[in-house]
């Protein structure tokens, strides 16, 4: 299992309506995030940055994500999402949300 932390911000104008659609996720997206082995996904909020956290049980993460982007019904979601998001320009290359590195995990 592998777990991931992720960073983006979002502007003061964009929140309610982010907060909204996830109040409401769309089930076919929800399918797929768990038809891609994600688990335990949570999203939290503080002043202008979402901070995500998620699970990854599967056995090949690059391929599962590559599913995930394929997908129709996700492929909508983001470009729904993607005006509501501001991207850290500290982000790595290639990514939108950026990758946290972990420094501590108790369990």
């Amino acid at each position: 299992m592998e777990r991931h932390g992720q960073l983006i911000g979002i502007g003061k104008e964009q929140i309610e309506a982010y907060e909204a659609y996830h109040a409401d996720v769309w089930p076919e997206v929800a399918a797929m995030i768990s038809a891609c082995h994600i688990h335990n996904y949570s999203i939290y909020r503080f002043g202008e940055l979402l901070f995500s956290y998620f699970e990854y049980i599967g056995e090949n993460f690059d391929v599962d994500m590559e599913k995930m982007a394929a997908d129709e019904m996700t492929q909508k979601w983001w470009a729904v999402q993607k005006p509501l998001q501001k991207p850290l320009p500290e982000r790595a290359e290639g990514e939108w949300w950026a990758e946290m590195k972990e420094v501590f995990h108790q369990d």
